[in-house]
């Protein structure tokens, strides 16, 4: 059994390389600009580790973990036009650099591109993996959908932000792994185990991430602490506050949310600390990865073999940054 890291450099090494014609270069370099700013390359390494969990890692599951890849790559295109996001891994995002219209077309063709890489593998397997593509996609974009919506509204109960990010985030987690076990030849119920796990993970994932966020060492998170808070950004931590705060932290919670004072981040930090939002926060990260290891635990394989994605799943809910 290979590690994370170990995968990571391998998937690293086989992709990197150019995905795309080199005409009409208008196009194309976009694409092949954003997919050398790199990441991390969780999704497609769980393709990866999700086979490697019952047999040896099939050449059809580099197939499908590069259209993982393109795929996440696609979505993220899409997001920055939306988000109008300036930056994107410390780079320019593709539509700053290139122009809207362009990168709504270099997403829709990285798209393509996914499909493509998909169309390749043995048919046996290309059913059942096509049709999970297809749904994780379209509650991807139901998930995006969602997000945006929430922008508008006043108020966001947890339950619908869990399902937000259940889709946004999750499924694509889930879906990575369940795709690896499709080609790794596992039966039905082990799919359904992993792909829970991955799901339960994505969730603990998530709510470190919002942790972090309000929470993080600015040194070690790489980025502004309160970077939620100053976009008024519903999150874990907002949506309990919210619940939890008496009628008086509820009024001045949402006056500071409203303007943009100074002190409005630490003023509404000492509102989630007076809450115990933090605590509640870190309550929850471990409840769902607790659900996400029984799960795992659940599958029929030698508990030997479910140490890299205990490992794996260690670290992304505890990491730091």
């Amino acid at each position: 059994m290979q590690s994370f890291e170990q995968l990571s450099e391998k998937f690293t090494l086989h992709f990197d390389h150019p995905h795309f014609p080199a005409e009409p270069a208008s196009l194309y370099e976009p694409n092949e600009y954003f997919l050398r700013l790199g990441g991390k390359r969780v999704r497609p390494v769980l393709c990866l580790m999700g086979n490697e969990l019952f047999e040896e890692i099939k050449t059809d599951a580099w197939e499908v973990a590069t259209a993982i890849e393109l795929f996440h790559n696609f979505t993220l295109i899409h997001d920055d036009i939306m988000d109008k996001a300036p930056l994107r891994r410390g780079m320019e995002t593709v539509h700053t650099k290139f122009g809207d219209n362009t990168a709504l077309l270099a997403g829709d063709v990285m798209l393509v591109k996914a499909y493509e890489y998909l169309s390749k593998i043995d048919t046996v397997c290309l059913y059942p993996i096509l049709y999970l593509f297809n749904q994780t996609a379209r509650e991807v974009c139901e998930g995006q959908q969602w997000d945006m919506d929430f922008e508008k509204k006043e108020t966001v109960s947890l339950d619908e932000y869990l399902r937000m990010i259940e889709l946004k985030t999750s499924v694509l987690l889930a879906a990575s792994l369940k795709m690896g076990a499709i080609l790794g030849g596992s039966g039905e119920r082990n799919q359904n185990l992993l792909y829970e796990f991955g799901r339960k993970l994505g969730i603990a994932f998530q709510v470190q991430d919002d942790y972090l966020d309000a929470f993080g060492d600015p040194q070690k998170f790489g980025k502004q602490v309160g970077g939620d808070i100053l976009a008024n950004k519903k999150t874990f931590l907002l949506i309990h506050a919210m619940e939890s705060a008496s009628v008086g932290q509820q009024k001045e919670l949402s006056k500071l949310l409203n303007g943009n004072e100074a002190g409005k981040v630490e003023n509404v930090l000492q509102i989630f600390r007076d809450c115990k939002v933090g605590e509640w926060a870190l309550q929850l990260k471990n409840k769902y990865l607790d659900e996400a290891f029984a799960h795992l635990e659940d599958i029929a394989v030698l508990s030997k073999r479910k140490e890299p994605l205990k490992e794996l799943a260690h670290f992304l809910v505890q990491r730091q940054h």
